[in-house]
């Protein structure tokens, strides 16, 4: 089973189902859609969950939308700020869609 981390702030969102997208930079987006995929925190490793994947589609940083923040569980210019925040001046991302499992 491959793995996935979220920071530990996403937790409650991801185990609630208000969060169902990530924004992975490429070497984070190595997942097909039918993966299933083992949950835990970046910061302690400590595992939550299992989600699967739906889908992974490439998207640009400038093209991000209200839709994106909506499954991210955030607004808009939450959204943009983490990303850049997390990935300085990246413009190539992959979205990878999912659900828990």
């Amino acid at each position: 089973m491959k793995n996935i981390t979220f920071y530990g702030r996403f937790e409650n969102d991801i185990l609630a189902g208000r969060k169902t997208i990530t924004l992975r930079e490429a070497s984070d987006a190595n997942f097909s859609a039918g993966d299933k995929v083992r949950v835990s925190r970046y910061e302690d490793d400590v595992f939550f969950g299992n989600i699967e994947v739906i889908a992974v589609t490439p998207v640009m940083f400038d093209d991000l939308n209200e839709t994106h923040a909506v499954q991210e569980n955030m607004t808009l210019e939450q959204l943009k700020d983490v990303i850049s925040e997390i990935y300085p001046g990246l413009r190539e991302l992959f979205m990878i869609e999912f659900r828990l499992n």
